[in-house]
């Protein structure tokens, strides 16, 4: 699911407070598009899993396509429903998340993947020598992860879990300081920083070396939009790219921008988190076909996967999921 579960506790708003969310700047679509805005929906603060996002308003990517962008959002919204209800053109879920959708008959699509491989894990203390999620597991002790999600289930699916005492994750790292024998659920430019300043140990396994791993903070928009339009949708993406591309080579102003808008974390710690993300975001096939791009496989995949743990029903065509917006290839049909 997308960062903590965000979108989990989302859902659980319901449509009533959708209905009572105005659209951005109390402008519908039509207007907002004949103005040439876009909005966007964050699913979590100002924090380096968005700073292609900030660094390429900060270098005007968007304004010099002709595209004036407004963020909304943040922890807690619901962001799917937002996209499909069309109070704002884009929002950031996860991969999981436009699978969900489609399965309960939303034109949701995604248009690009930030990360290429999940930045989710299971942290656990490096004193332990563990070596693998299927070593952490075997040992025993405490896991505190959100009850639910889709890589618990797949990890109830395909490992032994009887010597682990399962309790809710409390969006903190405190219970894990005090107890060398507690792992718990992480986002890897996040609480493991915060862990080692405080004078912990952490070792994190990601999620994917499960089997698992749905693309993260991807940007999603309804398949209606992506079909009418492809010029405006390709200029979007075209900056966003080049933002992130400016992110992956220097964070510095962009994190600057963000840390007046989190003051929760401090210079540093976005230092950490954009090193920490790279290699995750730009692997050898984000090199080859392009930041954000995504592959039918692991939409196939993907789609397989949630099916088997009975989260879905049929799994959706791939080529549905998704738009590969460099080259407007298999834009999706409309849902039938």
């Amino acid at each position: 699911m997308s960062r903590r579960a965000a979108s989990k506790r989302a859902v659980a708003i319901g449509m009533a407070a959708l209905l009572a969310i105005p659209a951005c700047g109390g402008e519908d679509a039509a207007t907002r598009a004949t103005a040439g805005k876009v909005a966007l929906a964050l699913n979590w603060k100002p924090e380096p899993e968005f700073g292609g996002l900030y660094e390429a308003q900060r270098m005007d990517a968007f304004a010099k396509r002709g595209i004036t962008l407004e963020l909304t959002g943040g922890p807690g919204a619901p962001v799917v429903q937002m996209v499909e209800a069309g109070k704002v053109e884009f929002g950031i879920a996860a991969a999981d998340e436009v699978v969900l959708a489609r399965d309960r008959g939303a034109d949701i699509v995604a248009v690009f993947a930030t990360y290429q491989t999940n930045p989710q894990g299971i942290m656990v203390h490096a004193a332990r020598g563990l070596h693998s999620l299927a070593d952490v597991f075997a040992a025993g002790g405490t896991l505190a992860v959100e009850p639910g999600v889709a890589y618990t289930k797949f990890f109830e699916k395909h490992y032994d879990l009887t010597k682990m005492k399962i309790v809710p994750y409390g969006y903190s790292i405190a219970p894990f300081l005090g107890d060398p024998t507690l792992a718990q659920q992480v986002f890897v430019t996040a609480e493991p920083i915060a862990a080692r300043r405080q004078g912990a140990d952490p070792q994190v396994f990601l999620i994917a070396e499960s089997g698992f791993n749905p693309y993260a903070a991807v940007v999603i928009t309804t398949g209606a939009r992506a079909r009418a339009e492809t010029k405006r949708l390709a200029d979007f993406v075209a900056a966003l790219r080049e933002g992130w591309r400016g992110y992956l080579d220097d964070p510095t102003l962009a994190n600057a921008l963000m840390g007046q808008l989190n003051k929760e974390m401090d210079a540093d710690t976005f230092r950490l988190g954009a090193a920490a993300q790279q290699p995750l975001i730009e692997d050898a096939f984000a090199k080859q076909s392009g930041v954000g791009a995504m592959s039918l496989e692991r939409w196939a995949t993907l789609g397989r996967q949630l099916q088997e743990l009975g989260l879905i029903g049929a799994a959706p065509a791939p080529r549905d999921c998704f738009v590969q917006v460099e080259t407007l290839q298999s834009p999706p049909e409309p849902l039938r």
